[in-house]
This record gives C-alpha cells, sequence and structure tokens, in this order.
C-alpha cells in the first residue's frame, strides 16, 4: 500500500485528488493504463468532473502542477463504479474508511490488482492510497 497526501493552493479548493493521484502513481511507477479501480470522493457533485479535467488539462498540469504534460484522464469505466459519496452518503470522519472498503470489495469481486482511493478534505488537504490485491 502506498499513501500519499497533497494540499490545493488557496485558490483551487478541492482539486488535491488532481494533484495526489499522478503523485502517487508516479511514485509507484505506474499510469492510468495499470489501475482497476479508481474511488474519488465527491464532496460536490462537480468536484469530480473538475478534477478529471484538471488531470487531463495541458494548462493546468503545466501550470499548475509543473509538469511537461497533461497527465491524463481517468477512465470513466473504472470510476466510482458501485456509486460515490453522493448516492452512499458521506459519513463524517469516516469517509476513507468506506472508500478503502468499496475499493478492496470492488479489486476482490471485478479481478482486479490496483485501486487508486482519492479524497478532498477541509482546508485544502487531501490524500490519496494506493491498493494492491494480495497474491496477484
Amino acid at each position: 500500500m502506498n499513501v500519499d497526501s497533497e494540499n490545493d493552493p488557496k485558490d483551487q479548493l478541492l482539486l488535491s485528488p488532481a494533484y495526489v493521484i499522478p503523485k502517487l502513481l508516479d511514485k509507484a511507477g505506474l499510469g492510468l493504463k495499470d489501475v482497476d479501480v479508481f474511488e474519488i470522493h465527491e464532496a460536490f457533485a462537480g468536484q469530480v468532473l473538475a478534477n478529471l479535467n484538471a488531470m487531463d488539462s495541458d494548462y493546468f498540469c503545466k501550470e499548475q502542477m509543473k509538469r511537461k504534460e497533461k497527465y491524463g484522464r481517468v477512465p470513466m469505466d473504472k470510476l466510482n463504479l458501485w456509486g460515490g459519496s453522493l448516492s452512499i452518503g458521506h459519513p463524517f470522519g469516516a469517509t476513507g474508511v468506506r472508500l478503502a472498503t468499496h475499493s478492496a470489495h470492488r479489486l476482490k469481486e471485478e479481478k482486479g490488482q490496483y485501486a487508486v482511493i482519492a479524497a478532498c478534505a477541509a482546508g485544502g488537504h487531501g490524500v490519496g492510497m494506493l491498493i494492491e490485491a494480495y497474491g496477484k
């Protein structure tokens, strides 16, 4: 398991998943195509879409993340497939556990190897976690 954290610049509140996912996968030597399950906390309806667009934006990735080019787009057929925080609920103080449990169950059911969890938090904080299925 790999864990990383990131802080949003003040003018980009709720975009920490866009910062932490590339950082986490780079650290593990993986790319978006290597990940079978993505669970991104939905703080608000448009927040996940903003993060997906940010990672797929040349401008954002170059100017804000200091990358050479855009990171890419999380495949929609791998993202929050069993529902996210808006449909399942956002148990304050337990969202991280819900994301981790949900990811582990999805990995088992979908016979995947890697899951990425990302969540923004109050005060511009965020966290990302990479989970690898045991025995894969």
